[in-house]
């Protein structure tokens, strides 16, 4: 069976070694494609321009999304989302270092699945990459996404 695929839409170069780092230390077995923005995301899960080979860039079985970046935020990919069949299942978790409230209502009211707050300390992803992976691309049943 293939590797279930990760979209981690994140444009802190920092978070994404971070993040990196911390699937190799849980041992979480995926293949993670990175985008750096909304745009990239939207053209990721469009299958567009570089990202039209669905062999290289499968449809992921979960996007991790940052909300604060260049170009189209997070929220604009929810909001693309929801207007887009072919993606609008895929479960989205945010990973923000935003904690205010009016942000988390806003991504709720866009259909994400969850919401968590990046931790400060490396063992605390490590903790949160490792629940991440078991519930939702082991144990959340997701059809024939």
């Amino acid at each position: 069976m293939n590797q279930p695929t990760i979209l981690h839409v994140e444009d802190d170069c920092n978070d994404v070694l971070l993040l990196d780092h911390a699937c190799r230390k849980a041992g979480i077995d995926c293949d993670i494609q990175r985008v750096a923005d909304g745009d990239e995301a939207i053209s990721y899960l469009s299958g567009q321009n570089k990202f039209a080979d669905r062999t290289r860039f499968p449809v992921p079985r979960l996007i991790l999304l940052d909300l604060k970046m260049p170009h189209l935020s997070g929220f604009d990919v929810l909001k693309w989302r929801q207007e887009n069949d072919n993606v609008r299942t895929v479960p989205v978790v945010i990973l923000s270092s935003s904690n205010h409230d009016a942000d988390l209502t806003r991504a709720y009211a866009l259909g994400v699945n969850s919401y968590l707050i990046k931790p400060v300390s490396f063992d605390s992803l490590v903790g949160i990459m490792k629940a991440v992976h078991e519930y939702w691309l082991c144990l959340n049943t997701c059809g024939s996404l």
